[in-house]
């Protein structure tokens, strides 16, 4: 049982150290909307979810007050799009974007996910038809994210799949110049995508999950600096212990916020997902942990080491709170919403080739990264097929977001607003990958993934 008593006892992390319930996501099945007709799947899916999440957003506002908690966001996740919708006679499924888009802004959430496709082994027709329709779909909605999974530890990697989702990056790109390519900050590729992840763009609604459910992710980067720097200098063991005793209490704000949200809602509590999720506001950054920790900035020797030690505290921290700790729970490391990040790259402490190292200690991988907008296809492709298979061989979760900003070079800024922050372009490996992107087929999966 927890107490309001223990909620207090973090009232000056909230005032001080920038600690927050980033989220609250209600995943919502769309199974049972199964239609062969558009407009009739349609009218399910907006009846679903308007009907399920109507009292999302209230309720987390409620609670900020009773709790004195910021609660930043609240979202929905849905059923894979690729999966719900594939009885649809369609040739495209952006209507079902548009829907999930209205449905959204009925209910007042900040972001809904799933116009999803799961394509590790290979593409069904639906899938192919939802990749096919990504780059509109985020070009005339506001509020949809997108996710395609094309690898993991037990299917090896369709590096078909990895090549089409190169030219979709480029053609979303493209279709949202006017507003510095914003449609690729919502649009993740994954290997190894987990069902319950609450944090956008990823977030989906797995079909091994409840009708409906929800999830609720903690951040807390200037919380666990402001511990740190309470015992720099010392060994690696107090800093150790000092990261998991902090991640507790954080998770345990967590903890309250999701079981309250749940009785209230009457929808079954899922998991906490305890990631250090920064923001472009000084005091709010991973990178600013590196440096309590004695690095001058992120991106020097001795970074990913820093960053293995932080991800695995925070996660045996957490699930010492939590029975139910899950999602990706760890520490971000997204350069435009890390004021450190932007620094360091600016400094030039900071490579996207560190941070393709760093991605093999993170939650998730090269995330929120703006490239320059003149990056070929096939680079991207490259890039994709580096994470997957770090992810595969690591069987880990890890993803590429990156942002090919049309008409912008390296060095040159991008302001994406909110919580997405602002970036530097920053350089890529300029020699050409194209012969070994199209081959085309599958990585096979690593021999441990035969466990049976």
């Amino acid at each position: 049982m927890i107490s309001i008593g223990e909620v207090q006892e973090t009232n000056k992390m909230i005032r001080e150290m920038n600690l927050d319930v980033r989220t609250i996501t209600m995943g919502i099945s769309l199974m049972d909307c199964a239609h062969s007709d558009m407009k009739i799947f349609n009218r399910n899916v907006y009846d679903k979810i308007t009907r399920s999440a109507e009292k999302l957003v209230k309720t987390g506002e409620d609670l900020e007050r009773q709790f004195g908690v910021p609660i930043v966001n609240k979202r929905i996740s849905v059923t894979p799009i690729s999966i719900a919708a594939g009885a649809v006679h369609t040739d495209t499924y952006v209507p079902v974007a548009q829907i999930l888009d209205k449905a959204a802004k009925e209910v007042g959430v900040n972001f809904i996910g799933g116009y999803s496709a799961l394509v590790q082994k290979g593409c069904t027709k639906g899938d192919r038809i939802l990749i096919d329709s990504i780059p509109e779909a985020l070009a005339v909605t506001e509020r949809v994210c997108s996710s395609v999974n094309v690898g993991s530890s037990r299917s090896g990697i369709n590096m078909d799949a990895v090549k089409l989702m190169g030219d979709i990056i480029i053609q979303t790109a493209q279709r949202t110049k006017d507003r510095d390519s914003i449609g690729c900050a919502k649009l993740v590729v994954f290997c190894n995508a987990v069902e319950d992840n609450p944090f956008m763009a990823g977030a989906f609604h797995g079909v091994g999950e409840r009708e409906c459910v929800i999830n609720v992710g903690v951040s807390g980067p200037g919380v666990i600096k402001r511990a740190l720097e309470e015992v720099k200098g010392q060994d690696f063991e107090t800093l150790c212990e000092t990261i998991k005793r902090t991640a507790f209490k954080v998770t345990r704000v967590g903890q309250l916020v999701a079981q309250e949200a749940s009785k209230r809602l009457n929808v079954p509590f899922g998991i906490i997902d305890l990631s250090l999720a920064p923001t472009p506001e000084i005091g709010d950054s991973i990178a600013e942990i590196f440096q309590v920790m004695g690095l001058e900035e992120a991106g020097a020797p001795g970074t990913t080491a820093a960053l293995a030690i932080l991800n695995d505290n925070v996660k045996k921290g957490g699930v010492m709170a939590s029975s139910y700790v899950g999602g990706l729970s760890g520490a971000f490391i997204p350069v435009s919403e890390d004021h450190g990040m932007i620094q360091a790259v600016q400094r030039g402490a900071l490579t996207l080739e560190k941070l393709e190292a760093m991605t093999c200690v993170c939650s998730v991988g090269l995330d929120m990264i703006a490239i320059p907008g003149s990056t070929s296809k096939e680079t991207i492709s490259g890039i994709i097929a580096d994470e997957a298979a770090i992810g595969m061989v690591n069987n880990k979760t890890t993803a590429v977001r990156v942002i090919p900003v049309i008409g912008k070079e390296v060095g040159e800024m991008v302001e994406f607003g909110g919580l997405l922050g602002y970036a530097p372009v920053m350089a890529v490996n300029p020699f050409n990958c194209a012969g070994f992107v199209n081959r085309g087929g599958r990585i096979p999966a690593p021999i441990h993934s035969f466990k049976n």
